[in-house]
Order: structure tokens, then sequence, then C-alpha cells
């Protein structure tokens, strides 16, 4: 049973996963702090030019089975155009309002 981004506890996350499912690349851009970082597989990666490649571009999408961690980390079916579908686990650190740091990888 996935958990609809409405009910995600976070703000944040919620913001983030919101705008990933609606292809709205300015919103989850105003998600994040300005200054953010992310990692995906344990490999540190250019925010700007990873969510171009793996989300916007290819019609990133995100379905979340679980959240723990106050809402601070997921377990999510991720499906984009190049990958298909995937299940995946995402962690965030939150300050203040906005997201600083996303990690991603495989569940």
């Amino acid at each position: 049973m996935t958990i609809a981004p409405a009910k995600l506890s976070d703000p944040a996350v919620r913001a983030f996963v919101t705008a990933i499912n609606a292809g709205d690349r300015e919103a989850f851009v105003a998600a994040l702090t300005p200054d953010a970082t992310m990692s995906d597989d344990g490999s540190d990666r250019d925010v700007a030019e990873w969510i171009d490649k793996e989300i916007f571009s290819v019609h990133g999408r995100m379905n979340v089975d679980t959240e723990s961690h106050d809402g601070h980390a997921l377990v999510a079916e991720f499906t984009n155009d190049t990958w298909g579908t995937m299940r995946t686990a995402w962690r965030f650190t939150v300050d203040g309002k906005r997201i600083s740091r996303f990690d991603t990888g495989q569940a």
C-alpha cells in the first residue's frame, strides 16, 4: 500500500515528492536549500545534472511505500523512462523547512 504524498509527515519531503510526481522542476528546486547536496548509490552527484538526467527529462515519479525517522527516510518505487521501476531508499537532511541533502539508492 502506498502513502499518498499529501500524507507524508515532513513538509519538505512532502514538497519534494509532490514536485517529482508533478514533473515540476521549479517546485522541486524550491524544496531544496540553495547549496543542497546529494548522493546516488553512495556516490556524490551534482544535484542539477542528476535531477535533470534521472527525474525531469525522463518523467521520474515515485510511489512511497514506507516512511520512517520522522518522515526523513522513505522506501519507494521510483520509475523513470530510462531505468523503469526500481525499489529505492531515500534519506533526507532537512534544514529549517528545506532539504539540504538527500541520499538515494536501491533498496
